[in-house]
């Protein structure tokens, strides 16, 4: 088996001592650090994406497979940061204002990270203003917003008012989730998108990705 398909082995198993291992042998051998980001290591958390989607594994095997990821992350970043490896797209993402929950919004964090998608993320209690300034700061694609409280999902329409206000609907995509979310309440506050768990939100911001 040769050294990506083990990084992608080794991730799915959430085997964060032997990514390191892997991933250090990986670029002795000379292969490119976004050989190793796409091929092992996005590679293996798909695989990972998919078998939850399917219950086939469950929320602690996803959060050791975020964990391997997570350092393997840590050990290439400074190696895309010299040869300037340009992320799938930049994504704000957080808990609205009001609403302190936050591991769903977490897992879709780790989820989009492990996508290779670049991950700004403001937390929880986050009001409308921040979710659009920051968006707006760093060109980001993609505003990601989480809630668990009905009495908090005004919020989000909100940041989607917002962003028209300042004409980059359709620019700046929005995607909402969280337990009393629906996609019917994302089409009638004019989200662009709606993630039931966080398979379906990375999946989601993808196809919006591919859009812009």
């Amino acid at each position: 088996m040769d050294l990506l398909k083990q990084i992608a082995m080794a991730l799915q198993c959430g085997d964060s001592d032997g990514i390191g291992e892997l991933l250090q042998q990986a670029l002795d051998n000379k292969l490119a650090p976004k050989e190793i980001l796409d091929r092992g290591l996005i590679a293996g958390m798909n695989v990972v994406g998919d078998r939850y989607k399917k219950h086939e594994i469950f929320l602690p095997e996803v959060l050791l497979a975020a964990k391997a990821m997570h350092m393997g992350m840590e050990k290439l970043k400074p190696l895309f940061l010299k040869d300037e490896v340009v992320a799938r797209g930049r994504i704000v993402i957080g808990t609205v204002q009001g609403d302190i929950h936050d591991i769903g919004k977490n897992l879709v964090a780790i989820m989009l990270s492990g996508a290779g998608f670049e991950v700004i993320d403001l937390g929880k209690d986050v009001p409308p203003k921040k979710f659009i300034e920051t968006a707006i700061e760093h060109n980001a694609k993609v505003i990601g917003m989480s809630a668990l409280l009905t009495t908090t999902m005004p919020i989000m329409k909100k940041v989607v008012e917002g962003l028209k206000e300042k004409g980059l609907d359709g620019k700046i995509r929005t995607v909402i989730g969280g337990a009393p979310v629906s996609n019917e309440f994302a089409a009638q506050i004019g989200a662009d998108g709606y993630g039931y768990d966080s398979v379906q939100a990375v999946d989601c911001i993808r196809k919006l990705i591919s859009l812009s």
